[in-house]
């Protein structure tokens, strides 16, 4: 029952110092949340609180705000995730819906987060490597120039213009097609590579057309690239977060430390939730990162999420966090 009245003690003044910015004292946390105990049983509740380092007290008599401890219990006794609005899946639909490619669904999406949560929003674009081929077109354009289209499970396509060492005529073109995507499509890009490499060998005259898919296969440019929206959200937090602005701002122009900020993406809904110290850079311990990884059916193909200072709304970030991925992973099935 103590631990009980103690966690929800925390969690007001988790909601109210996200709030107000301002240090919680126990008259203001009885007024405000109706918690049936008397002020004096919250300064208890508080005083234990802060002797197991789960609230701190700033200054004298000033009242008490989370330690990154505290925000930890705080999001791991989430019961639920707060669901989003009618309005907010509206926006998330309407927005993403009208997305033509994946450099499109990258930066709507980016866009919609920070949007969403007012904080500096992340997406690393889907790796290749951990990518199948959904289909290999062939279109000639003449009988000596051929347009190869390829088209992966990550909504990503490749175009290509071969010229064939002879004349193709419209059986050739249907058995090559045929040829093609039989050594290539439902593979993962390694095992699509070998099998194209395999189908020149045993059939010299698809040689070109093979060769010249392995290398937009093989073309990693998408692995290590991250679309950044929001930084401006970052104004808003003010003097309290003034002295970390600075590292962070620095950080997102590296995309390397961005990838390992996000950390690995994750099938599914799981989200990873890292509070100010527990993230890989100390120069970066004042921020926390909510991310999850997106792409089709239960396959992560990247990581999306949001970076912001350990003074945020954790159940509505997450919550816009899990949205968007699942939004933008729909789309990747259905592309």
């Amino acid at each position: 029952m103590q631990d009980d009245r103690r966690l929800a003690v925390l969690r007001a003044i988790v909601e109210d110092y996200v709030a107000t910015e301002e240090p919680v004292g126990s008259k203001a946390l009885v007024e405000r949340h109706g918690l049936g105990v008397s002020p004096a049983t919250v300064r208890n509740d508080m005083a234990a609180l802060e002797e197991e380092g789960f609230i701190t007290q700033p200054h004298t008599s000033a009242g008490r705000v989370p330690t990154d401890k505290g925000y930890r219990l705080f999001v791991d006794r989430l019961t639920t995730i707060k669901p989003m609005s009618a309005a907010e899946r509206r926006a998330i639909a309407t927005i993403l819906d009208g997305a033509v490619d994946l450099d499109d669904v990258v930066h709507r999406s980016v866009r919609l987060l920070a949007q969403l949560t007012r904080q500096v929003a992340v997406v690393q674009y889907p790796t290749l490597s951990r990518s199948t081929v959904r289909h290999v077109e062939v279109v000639a354009l003449t009988p000596n120039r051929l347009l190869l289209v390829l088209i992966l499970s990550t909504g990503r396509v490749e175009q290509r213009l071969v010229e064939p060492a002879e004349p193709v005529d419209d059986d050739s073109l249907a058995r090559l097609r045929a040829q093609v995507n039989g050594a290539a499509a439902g593979a993962l890009i390694a095992d699509a590579v070998r099998e194209l490499r395999a189908l020149a060998d045993e059939q010299p005259e698809t040689a070109t057309v093979a060769e010249t898919l392995v290398e937009a296969m093989s073309d990693h440019r998408s692995d290590e690239r991250v679309a950044v929206g929001g930084t401006a959200n970052l104004a808003r937090f003010g003097a309290s977060f003034e002295v970390d602005v600075r590292p962070l701002l620095e950080a997102l122009e590296e995309h390397v430390v961005l990838l390992k900020l996000l950390g690995e993406a994750s099938a599914g809904d799981t989200l990873t939730v890292r509070i100010g110290h527990e993230g890989p850079y100390q120069e970066l311990s004042s921020t926390s990162v909510v991310a999850t990884g997106y792409g089709p059916g239960d396959e992560a193909l990247a990581t999306l999420g949001i970076v912001g200072p350990t003074r945020m709304d954790y159940p509505g970030t997450m919550a816009a966090v899990r949205a968007v991925a699942r939004y933008v992973s729909r789309i990747l099935d259905e592309g």
